[in-house]
């Protein structure tokens, strides 16, 4: 059987196999090598994700155990208050214990599942009224439902527990402000990603994977090259019986 990777996450993560996403890129990669698992939440924050661990990564399985899982939140945790994704709010010190938790319970089901935390995105304050207009006129939101100032320090503390529990991270928040211009090129709305931004996660995410050697691990049958054209049958039985 193929070994499997989970993305778990929120909306960046579920819009992750649409046209040009990342995690359809990982899975182009990682072809007849690895099967690829998408595991988005739209709206979700880290809070209402903890009770999906059971179902997701159940602790008593008859299947294999994910290879890798990368765990991609804090966007909607940093939602402000006083703003229109109040409901998503997650205080700072609750979102870093929770990502603690969720690494907690996947190493519970397997100690050898490289997990790989992903930090929220940088916001365009500009780019999310430009968005809420569009969707709502007259009647959007004046006030901000995210900064990115706010969002940076949950960026901030998603590297940290990453580093405290020795796992590899991605800063994207960081990475993406590297680049002149990251506000359009990299956020569709100020917030999700363009085809250049998802091209970001997938750069990194490969670069962590290939480390861990996901690049080296064999197909899972033969190539049609290698099919012996006079007894195909003994090309599929030495694989089956390897």
């Amino acid at each position: 059987m193929r070994p499997h990777v989970v993305l778990f996450g929120d909306s960046i993560t579920q819009q992750s196999f649409r046209s040009g996403g990342w995690g359809a890129s990982v899975a182009d990669t990682y072809s007849r090598k690895v099967d690829v698992v998408l595991r988005g939440y739209g709206g979700y924050n880290t809070r209402w994700a903890l009770f999906l661990l059971n179902h997701l990564f159940p602790l008593v399985s008859e299947g294999p155990s994910p290879a890798a899982v990368t765990i991609f939140f804090g966007a909607n945790d940093a939602a402000l208050l006083e703003g229109t994704g109040k409901r998503q709010h997650v205080p700072l010190e609750e979102y870093k214990e929770n990502l603690r938790k969720m690494v907690q319970h996947i190493r519970d089901c397997s100690p050898k599942t490289l997990v790989v935390l992903i930090t929220p995105p940088p916001i365009d304050l500009d780019g999310r009224r430009e968005y809420a207009r569009s969707m709502y006129g007259d009647k959007a939101s004046k006030v901000a439902d995210r900064t990115n100032e706010v969002t940076g320090t949950y960026a901030e503390q998603c590297v940290a527990i990453a580093k405290e529990l020795g796992l590899p991270s991605i800063n994207l928040w960081s990475k993406m402000q590297e680049t002149n211009g990251w506000q359009r090129t990299f956020l569709s709305d100020g917030l999700h990603l363009t085809p250049k931004g998802n091209a970001v996660v997938f750069g990194e995410l490969v670069k962590i994977l290939d480390e861990a050697g996901f690049s080296d691990l064999p197909y899972d049958f033969p190539q049609h090259s290698e099919i012996d054209e006079e007894n195909p049958a003994r090309s599929f039985t030495q694989v089956c019986t390897a």
